[in-house]
């Protein structure tokens, strides 16, 4: 008798700890509300957690966000209670596995209609040019919403009017409503990791066609494809 109801204070005991290790999970958390800039991995850099609890406490599956929405940013107390009430599963040293080498992670985020809208306008800009050409497309209009020189949204930068034009030919004669290739989307999602600014260019055109003498006087960064980028 002794035994049993000393093996029914053990239980007892651990089930407290447990629940209130639970709670400690459940409550310890800040909602947070995404603006441009952002990104997961600078959301963990700031919080002090990983990505991957960001993601598991949002239920997310995939690492873009966007301007406007609310996440629930766990805190280092709930990361430290989840790990002290999980039991161990760690593998012995001889057979651990390298973790798999992390996805690039966007370095801005942008509203999921401007992301169409830039692809739209890179298949427009770029289409027959390489996979590094359409992302060189999409980091000039990037780099031209940092720049002082033009407006600061991917939408005012693509619609921006110069003179009696638009700066980009394919909103002024329509060809921009064409839907993207799955090579534009992949591009701007691709630049959006800023991992290539093309040292901050702000121009691009096609020396074959460009009529404007201005433009040429610009210092060429880098030529890809049919396209010289300029600054």
């Amino acid at each position: 008798m002794k035994h049993s109801y000393m093996k029914s204070m053990v239980v007892a005991c651990l089930a407290t700890l447990s629940f209130i290790g639970f709670n400690a999970t459940a409550t310890a958390a800040t909602n947070y509300k995404v603006v441009k800039g952002d990104s997961l991995w600078k959301l963990g850099k700031r919080y002090s957690v990983t990505i991957d609890d960001i993601k598991k406490l949002n239920n997310r599956q995939g690492d873009m966000i966007y301007i406007g929405e609310t996440l629930a940013i766990p805190s280092k107390t709930k990361v430290l209670a989840a790990e002290t009430t999980e039991p161990s599963t760690a593998a012995p040293a001889h057979t651990a596995k390298p973790e798999p080498k992390p996805e690039a992670q966007p370095a801005v985020s942008i509203s999921a209609s401007e992301k169409d809208l830039l692809a739209r306008l890179v298949e427009a800009e770029a289409k027959g040019e390489s996979y590094e050409g359409k992302v060189g497309v999409a980091t000039v209009v990037l780099n031209r919403v940092d720049s002082p020189k033009f407006p600061d949204t991917v939408t005012g930068v693509i619609k921006q009017v110069v003179g009696k034009a638009y700066a980009f030919s394919p909103v002024q004669n329509g060809s921009i409503n064409k839907p993207a290739s799955e090579d534009s989307k992949k591009a701007v999602e691709q630049a959006l990791t800023r991992k290539d600014r093309l040292d901050d260019s702000i121009y691009f055109y096609n020396p074959k066609t460009a009529t404007d003498n201005w433009i040429r006087s610009r210092a060429v960064i880098k030529t890809i494809d049919h396209h010289v980028f300029a600054k």
